[in-house]
């Protein structure tokens, strides 16, 4: 494993507590980040905190609620300080089913937590970057907002919004030393399949050319390297982990 040097840098990772959000802020932790995990599941998130160990805090918090996730960075930046790095993980896939009979309610509620979640901890972290002059921020979008998922239009959607944000807010701090970036993953081997028919996780294998899904640790090193200073010029971009799927 290449070291990257996050020694005195605090970061926010959501959904930290599993999946690829745990193995970034593992990746964090050992790069010498003080962590605040952030789940719904505050149990999990407290589980998680202890094993990754001392400077590690768990915040159960909605991302979706505008209140919650302002005390959540309160209580935050309380017990590790002010934040300098956010990496985005929360999300949901939603259920698959085709446009014509996708379920309104199910709709809505992707688009809640994987669009107006990431614009509302986004839109709480940047202030105090600005004020401090320095952040790293990566949301993590997905192939499926490049290409797009047959029976998952939601989260196609919902993805390629994160990316539209990313890219429109990376040019909005370009004057500053804050770089915000996103990553596009192939499918990894998460909680998340559970929301998936066995039919829609085949259809996403047979589309990676490597013939394998997403490592969670690949993920993370290429987002260790994102919130690091040595990215210091690379901002509003979009960084492929999807194994040779994405066309562009």
């Amino acid at each position: 494993m290449n070291q990257i040097d996050l020694a005195g840098q605090t970061a926010i990772v959501t959904g930290g507590a599993q999946g690829i959000g745990f193995a970034v802020a593992k990746r964090l932790v050992q790069s010498g980040a003080r962590i605040a995990i952030w789940d719904m599941d505050g149990d999990l998130a407290a589980k998680a905190a202890a094993e990754l160990g001392s400077g590690t805090a768990a915040v159960a918090v909605n991302i979706t609620d505008v209140d919650a996730v302002s005390a959540a960075m309160s209580e935050s930046e309380a017990a590790i300080g002010p934040m300098s790095i956010l990496v985005n993980s929360a999300g949901i896939a939603g259920a698959n089913a085709t446009l014509e009979d996708y379920p309104i309610d199910e709709w809505n509620r992707v688009i809640d937590i994987n669009v107006n979640g990431t614009f509302l901890v986004n839109r709480a972290v940047v202030p105090g970057m600005k004020a401090r002059g320095y952040g790293r921020i990566v949301n993590i979008a997905s192939v499926a907002g490049k290409e797009g998922n047959p029976n998952a239009s939601a989260y196609s959607t919902s993805k390629a919004a994160v990316i539209g944000l990313t890219k429109s807010l990376g040019k909005e701090l370009a004057d500053y030393d804050i770089a915000v970036n996103c990553v596009t993953p192939a499918a990894a081997r998460t909680r998340i399949f559970d929301q998936m028919s066995e039919e829609h996780i085949a259809y996403m294998l047979s589309k990676i050319p490597r013939a394998r899904f997403l490592e969670v640790d690949e993920a993370a090193a290429m987002i260790a390297w994102l919130v690091s200073k040595e990215n210091s010029f690379t901002t509003a971009s979009v960084f492929d982990l999807s194994g040779g799927r994405a066309t562009y």
